[in-house]
């Protein structure tokens, strides 16, 4: 199943959560009681900070495959697919650390070239370092939005 499926059943579940805990928000807020109403109202938040959560969470990823199709459209799209890979079908660590370093290079050559930054955040998923991948991401995408506007 891709990648994509996956996340539009898991929203779909999210929403029908969403909804029910709404539901139960209304009803505590409707009971009358100084208790129910507070209840009411912090039950409340969680589906809207929730809905926030995903809507975000979308747009991100949205933006970053727009990205990626820019840039194979362009003939820039990383390709690790020559990587030795371990039975798990992760990319073995050494492999992945020397391809990271060639990256790490070509952006320390273009440090304002979002290109660059989308094949360093690339990188650093490839050698399993999610949270940096995710900041490198949102670095290029600052990058390309100031390029589009410039």
């Amino acid at each position: 199943m891709k990648a994509r499926n996956v996340a539009l059943l898991l929203t779909a579940a999210l929403v029908v959560y969403f909804v029910l805990l709404g539901y139960r928000a209304i009803q505590l807020l409707s009971t009358g009681s100084a208790a129910g109403a507070a209840l009411g109202a912090a039950v409340l938040v969680l589906p809207l900070l929730g809905v926030w959560i995903v809507v975000a969470t979308w747009r991100s990823g949205l933006r970053i495959q727009r990205l990626g199709q820019r840039l194979d459209e362009e003939g820039g799209l990383p390709d690790a697919s020559d990587l030795p890979r371990r039975p798990s079908g992760r990319v073995d660590r050494e492999a992945a650390d020397a391809w990271f370093e060639q990256r790490r290079a070509e952006l320390e050559r273009h440090p304002e070239d979002w290109r660059h930054w989308y094949r360093l955040a690339y990188a650093y998923d490839i050698a399993g370092d999610r949270r940096r991948a995710r900041a490198t991401m949102r670095k290029a995408l600052e990058l390309e939005e100031s390029e589009r506007r410039a």
